[in-house]
């Protein structure tokens, strides 16, 4: 079966297409591509999905699957959404 494991960052993305057996999980798409490797990524700093759906290296794939590596989140997102209200505040009129 066809699978295809990326990464993207805001300046570059990185496909890789492999053909694996029938039963391969997340944990065989991404050793068999060797994508934490050719990109220095901790493979614990790291999680993943398919599709776009968190998905455990343990997760069955089907053919044409894109398993995707997610790096780690730079800021909190309750935090990412308190700057974004606050910001949103200052520019209302009345400042509130």
């Amino acid at each position: 079966m066809l699978i295809e494991v990326c990464h993207a960052t805001a300046a570059s993305a990185t496909r890789i297409e492999l053909t694996l057996e029938p039963g391969a999980t997340v944990r065989d798409a991404v050793d068999g591509s060797d994508i934490l490797a050719r990109l220095a990524l901790d493979r614990e700093a790291v999680s993943f999905a398919v599709f776009g759906r968190c998905a455990s290296l343990d997760t069955v794939l089907d053919d044409g699957d894109r398993v995707e590596v997610l790096r780690p989140l730079s800021v909190d997102p309750m935090e990412a959404r308190r700057r974004r209200a606050e910001k949103k505040r200052g520019r209302m009129p009345g400042g509130r």
